[in-house]
């Protein structure tokens, strides 16, 4: 086997656990088909592409967006896009989830905060460049106060099923635990690098990757579709 591609799949072998997730997904598609995760697959597939993009852009000249050598191998532009479509992906699922109205309320005055610390982000910091770290911090509080309030009903409503089977369950779980620790992982990398490099950060981040993957993937297989919700 190619020692290159050997290389690759040491470095980045979370791109694998992207491709066997999205194919547990598909296979599993009629457990969830016609529920608020019925395009879960097609951000399964998105997270898998951005990251192989990435891949290439950082390694292949051929893939590089900037011609100027400082910036040619900055791969940074489609993960602060990536990122915003993923908050907004969650925050439909979870708006379109609960069930009480001053939830939904709140839901959505996190929404517009989280939008707008986007786009304000925009204005001082290069998104081409640097990763929107400021907005990221906000737009993953608003998501971890979604999943909060999922949970708080969730324990609320009698359920005749486990949440174990319980496929939005999983995704949450998994959701809460790395969107605590994301942002400022990356914070830590862009004001304190040698610290992200000297506490193995990168490494903690995969970690998180692979628990919240993991958790996608027991709730892809073993959810039933009478316990979702």
């Amino acid at each position: 086997m190619n020692l290159d591609f050997l290389s690759f799949l040491k470095e980045h072998y979370n791109i694998l656990i992207y491709l066997l997730t999205w194919l547990i997904a598909v296979y599993r598609y009629r457990t969830y088909f016609d529920t608020v995760l019925k395009y879960f697959p097609i951000l399964i597939m998105y997270t898998f592409l951005t990251e192989l993009l990435g891949y290439f852009i950082k390694y292949h000249e051929e893939f590089q967006f900037f011609s100027d050598y400082r910036y040619s191998w900055r791969n940074v532009i489609i993960y602060n896009i990536y990122q915003v479509v993923c908050f907004l992906f969650f925050y439909w699922v979870y708006w379109k989830t609960l069930t009480k109205k001053k939830h939904r309320k709140w839901l959505m005055y996190g929404i517009i905060l989280s939008m707008f610390s986007q786009l304000l982000s925009v204005f001082f910091q290069n998104p081409f460049h640097m990763h929107l770290y400021y907005a990221n911090i906000i737009g993953s509080l608003v998501l971890i106060l979604a999943i909060a309030l999922y949970f708080k009903e969730k324990r609320e409503k009698s359920n005749s099923f486990s949440k174990r089977y319980n496929l939005l369950f999983w995704v949450s779980l998994g959701l809460f635990v790395f969107y605590i620790f994301f942002p400022f992982i990356l914070l830590v990398g862009y004001i304190r690098y040698d610290l992200y490099a000297e506490y193995h950060f990168r490494t903690v981040l995969l970690a998180l990757i692979l628990f919240m993957y993991g958790c996608f993937n027991i709730g892809l297989l073993i959810g039933k579709r009478r316990a979702f919700g």
